[in-house]
This record gives structure tokens, sequence and C-alpha cells, in this order.
């Protein structure tokens, strides 16, 4: 665990705070994400309940540009802020966002089909370790300062 904060920039108590007050930064950009996704989906739901799959992908994929737009300016900043270095930003954001929704989907199948987890708790389950993942690959990788 010691190795892992220093990878992630905590070497001492004030720079630890530091990256707790960025994770909580992070996870308030996340509830954004999530009410983004859900407007979008149930306003495809209301239209008409058959393009449910239309409201889910584009939920995400607006969620996500949600993502990296307060990513950029809230959680992780003092990145280059010429459009070479954003749209290089911004595609790490989907591939790493994707990745993850992807190892969730995973798991939550590997969940129900196989240990019979509630479909409603095996989602919250799943954000237990896809929010810590998301966090790393973004800081580490996504918004890395260079």
């Amino acid at each position: 665990m010691q190795k892992l904060l220093a990878l992630l920039g905590a070497k001492s108590k004030e720079e630890f705070l530091a990256l707790l007050a960025q994770f909580i930064k992070f996870g308030l950009v996340g509830v954004s994400n999530t009410a983004v996704s859900m407007a979008v989906y149930y306003i495809f739901l209301w239209i008409d309940p058959g393009l449910y799959m239309v409201g889910s992908i584009l939920g995400t994929i607006l969620s996500i540009a949600n993502a990296f737009f307060w990513n950029d300016k809230f959680v992780f900043t003092g990145n280059a802020n010429d459009w070479r270095s954003k749209l290089k930003r911004l595609g790490k954001t989907y591939v790493s966002y994707g990745g993850t929704s992807i190892l969730s989907n995973v798991l939550l199948w590997i969940e129900v089909t196989f240990f019979g987890v509630s479909k409603t708790i095996a989602p919250i389950v799943n954000l237990l370790v896809t929010i810590p993942l998301n966090f790393i690959i973004n800081k580490l990788w996504t918004f890395k300062e260079i």
C-alpha cells in the first residue's frame, strides 16, 4: 500500500491529504457522470421505450465527455491546454472509462451467473473496484502531468 501511495504522489501526510481531496473531487465528478448518463437514458426511454439501448450508449458517451471536462478542469489540473494535448487526454479518458465499463459488465455477469449475487447489488459492489481503478488510471495515465 505504501508503494501505491508513493506512486500516486503521497509520500507525506500532507501529500496523502491532498490525494484524498483529489479522490473526493473525482467521486463528485462521478456523481455528475451518473446523473448525465441516467438523464440521457431516461429521456430516450420517455421518447420511446424501444430506444433504451440508444439511450444507454449515448448516455455513456456523454457521461465520459462530462468526466473528461470536469476531471480536466477540477480534479487533475496542471496539464497543457493546447488542443493536441486536450484531444490526447480525451482519447485516454474514453479508453480508461471504456475499459472499466467493460470490466464492470464482465464482473456483473460473473457475479450474477456463477455466484448468485443480486442484479441490484452487483453493480454497486463493482463500483468498489471500478472507482479506485479509474482514479488510478486517470491520475497515472490519462491526466499525468508532463
